[in-house]
């Protein structure tokens, strides 16, 4: 019975890949990482457990949430960029789990000039989406979930408007030690262009395993990403990976590492990428309270620092 469940989640994501695969897509912001602990992770939170973070990656892992958790962060980017989070999830008895998120990304000001040069005045420009979810289990070892998602862009006087859909499947193959699942993110439409032109959104299919190696307080994640994105060859589909590892040093400290193929390769300038791609992170639980931490390296270009406080109720 479960192995029909599951093949039927996968015939779904499937089928809906087929109509909305593309890679030219706008509201790209989406993709980016929401919290320190997923970016320490290098990005691989498909199958994260216990973090109402989940919600933008998976919604199935909502169920992996033991008690009601609000989670936010600011994070300041290159070039004036900023971007923020905040995400809700709790369990209602007899219900499911419920939760809720909201991710934006703020470019800061640019300076207005028309044809000829001329300074006219500034301009801003900033885009976020809010998700409002739902999870529940099939059983002990399958559980599904799914968040509709409103999007908001403005670039000085135009803007946009958009609708999407999250859908996510885990399946526990061996509980505490190795589980699956999949995601389908992003599956969704423009509502109003920016101009007279409807694009598409950046849907993603992310499929990933987690696995505790037996006798070591470690928790590898690994996940394949935008494997619906047209590519040169079949070969290519799978270079859109991350990898993220989670040491359980105390029962309140945790290390993080990860490592994240595709912006290692989008950051390597001339032939060397240095350390683009990996990511060091920790987190640290306090009674009702924690806090994770996360450092990025862009090679040449630097690194990324970011925090993110959770809230345990």
């Amino acid at each position: 019975m479960n192995f029909k469940k599951v093949s039927l989640y996968w015939l779904l994501l499937l089928f809906a890949t087929q109509l909305y695969a593309g890679s030219n897509s706008t509201f790209d912001f989406l993709r980016n990482d929401a919290g320190a602990r997923a970016s320490a992770l290098g990005g691989s939170f498909l199958l994260a457990s216990n973090d109402p973070n989940t919600i933008f990656y998976n919604p199935s892992r909502m169920t992996t949430v033991a008690t009601p958790q609000i989670s936010f962060g600011f994070f300041k980017h290159l070039l004036d960029i900023n971007s923020g989070h905040l995400s809700y999830v709790q369990e209602l008895s007899g219900f499911g789990y419920i939760g809720g998120g909201i991710v934006y990304t703020n470019y800061g000001e640019f300076v207005k000039r028309n044809e000829f040069g001329d300074e006219l005045g500034k301009f801003s420009a900033n885009e976020i989406a809010m998700s409002v979810g739902y999870a529940n289990q099939f059983d002990e070892n399958l559980s599904y979930g799914a968040s509709l998602k409103l999007i908001y862009s403005a670039i000085e006087k135009y803007k946009s408007t958009a609708v999407a859909l999250d859908w996510g499947v885990t399946y526990v193959v061996t509980p505490d030690k190795f589980q699956v699942g999949a995601s389908l993110l992003n599956l969704g439409t423009q509502l109003d262009p920016y101009m007279n032109t409807k694009e598409s959104l950046p849907t993603d299919l992310k499929v990933g395993a987690s696995v505790k190696p037996e006798h070591l307080p470690l928790v590898i994640n690994f996940s394949f990403n935008k494997l619906i994105e047209k590519q040169n060859n079949f070969m290519s589909r799978f270079k859109a990976f991350s990898i993220g590892g989670e040491f359980i040093v105390t029962q309140n400290v945790q290390f993080r590492f990860g490592y994240n193929n595709e912006k290692r390769t989008d950051l390597k300038i001339g032939k060397s990428s240095g350390l683009a791609g990996f990511s060091l992170g920790g987190g640290f639980v306090h009674n009702e309270y924690k806090v994770d931490y996360a450092f990025n390296s862009l090679g040449k270009i630097g690194g990324l620092h970011r925090i993110a406080v959770g809230i345990l109720f």
